[in-house]
């Protein structure tokens, strides 16, 4: 299964620090790759800079059962802590 995470950043955080939370996005997400039926984690920034677009995509190819794994994950947590308030909006869309 592909759990995918597609964020829109608030309309004040600037390029300059979009593209400085990457590799924090990056780092943050890496360690899920040691939870049992996690195969791989992509995160994926949008190339197009228009308001009616997302900023980033995460993607992670996981087995369906690891979902709940994940969901108590310290990584999915602290996403979800540390960096819940750079969002104004963000989208959950799994498909096999």
């Amino acid at each position: 299964m592909k759990h995918c995470i597609l964020a829109k950043f608030r309309s004040d955080v600037d390029a300059a620090e979009k593209k400085a939370l990457l590799p924090e996005l990056e780092s943050l997400f890496a360690p899920l790759l040691d939870i049992e039926g996690i195969h791989k984690v992509e995160v994926i920034p949008n190339v197009v800079d228009r308001s009616n677009r997302y900023d980033i995509l995460i993607r992670i190819d996981m087995d369906r059962d690891a979902l709940e794994t994940y969901d108590a994950s310290e990584p999915h947590h602290d996403w979800k802590e540390e960096y819940g308030a750079y969002l104004e909006k963000k989208a959950i869309f799994d498909y096999d």
